[in-house]
């Protein structure tokens, strides 16, 4: 289904008192089947997603992967400051040349290899300075 065409709404033959109605006509016709299109739209594919009664997208209508547009970071910015998941996260592997360049504090990684490239499979954060391994807090090797 597509969505709305705004350029199919005109309102020349409907802005002045001396239009006639005839000729405004087409246009207003024109004006309700996008309006049609519009309430057919909520809900489906290619249209807009509706609000359940506490005036959220409804699940069923979200999609199953988030993926940011161009180079940005996906960020959820919650109004608790809690992002809260049910069940698991599961963060795609990574060597340490993987590793973002300019790590901040927080940033966890699931490390495959460090960088002595021992095999290691542990996961890791940045205390703000360096990477450390969360089971033991030991300093992750960068050579």
């Amino acid at each position: 289904m597509a969505w709305i065409t705004a350029s199919n709404i005109v309102t020349t033959n409907l802005d002045a008192d001396t239009d006639s109605p005839l000729s405004a006509r087409p246009n207003l016709k024109a004006a309700l089947d996008e309006i049609i299109v519009a309430a057919n739209g909520r809900g489906q594919a290619d249209g807009v997603a509706s609000l359940d009664s506490s005036t959220l997208v409804p699940n069923t209508q979200l999609p199953n992967t988030l993926i940011s547009s161009g180079s940005n970071d996906l960020t959820l910015d919650p109004g608790s400051n809690k992002v809260s998941i049910q069940n698991f996260v599961n963060l795609l592997p990574t060597a340490f040349g993987s590793l973002p360049g300019s790590p901040v504090v927080g940033d966890i990684a699931f490390l495959t290899t460090d960088g002595a490239s021992a095999s290691k499979n542990k996961l890791v954060y940045h205390d703000g300075s360096i990477w450390r391994y969360v089971a033991d807090d030991g300093v992750v090797a960068t050579s």
